[in-house]
Parts: C-alpha cells; sequence; structure tokens
C-alpha cells in the first residue's frame, strides 16, 4: 500500500471533497453541508492523506468514555480496496482518547467483512432497539 498517512487534525480535512463523497453514499445522500459541519464538529473524525490529499474519513460519534459508534466511513473512489478504511477503523479504535470505551457500534449495508476483522458482530441478542425519524428542518 502507498504510505498512506492518518490524521485526527479536523483542520486539515478537505471539508468539500469530504461532504460531497458523504452526500453521494447510501447513507449520507439525504445530508446537506450543514448537516456534515455539525456532525464533524460533535464527532473523533479522521482522515487518510495521500501526498498531502485526502482521500478518505472515519469518525466516532462518542461520549469518550462508555460509548463509541462508528459512522462515515468512506475512501475515495479512486483510492478503494487498498486497506485505507482498515486504517481508518483501525486508528479510530485505537485512539487514546477512547481508551476506556468498551461499547462499540455501528450500522452497515455492505461492509460485514470489513468490520468482523475488528471483532464487530451482527447484532441478534434482542435487546438492540432503533428509533428511525423524520428530522426536523
Amino acid at each position: 500500500m502507498q504510505d498512506i498517512e492518518i490524521s485526527f487534525d479536523l483542520s486539515r480535512m478537505d471539508f468539500r471533497a469530504t461532504s460531497d463523497q458523504l452526500m453521494q453514499s447510501y447513507w449520507g445522500a439525504s445530508r446537506n453541508d450543514d448537516a456534515n459541519h455539525r456532525a464533524f464538529d460533535n464527532s473523533l473524525c479522521v482522515g487518510a492523506y495521500l501526498d498531502g490529499r485526502q482521500v478518505g474519513f472515519a469518525r466516532a460519534i462518542t461520549d469518550y468514555t462508555v460509548f463509541a459508534y462508528v459512522a462515515d466511513v468512506i475512501i475515495w473512489p479512486e483510492h478503494r480496496g487498498r486497506g485505507i478504511g482498515k486504517r481508518l477503523v483501525q486508528a479510530l479504535i485505537d485512539h487514546p482518547e477512547v481508551a476506556s470505551v468498551a461499547h462499540w457500534s455501528l450500522s452497515t449495508d455492505d461492509a460485514h467483512s470489513l468490520y468482523e476483522k475488528f471483532g464487530f458482530k451482527a447484532s441478534t441478542d434482542g435487546h438492540y432497539m432503533r428509533l428511525e425519524r423524520k428530522p426536523a428542518v
């Protein structure tokens, strides 16, 4: 794999490219720039960079103590299949500010095998519940 740099410095993030990539994804298509700004500002964000250019993004929604939710793992299309997503997920899980977090979760339609490599398992225990609603504008 090429020399990918992983950084948690949100000021380095190419917001325009990241927001555009997410709004083109199946899970982020209903978002706008304002929603992405607010989401990033309230999350632990990580970027992947190749030769100083951003090529990937992921974030964890977390209280930094008990709970973390992995979200928005996305690699720019021309850089997919090179292990960058794995590097981003590993960086989130290993970040020292979330070392005490024992409960990690996520939702995916198509990347189960990626997350299984980190120990994530499909939840079938009957404990998890979900509320989906139309957001207020």
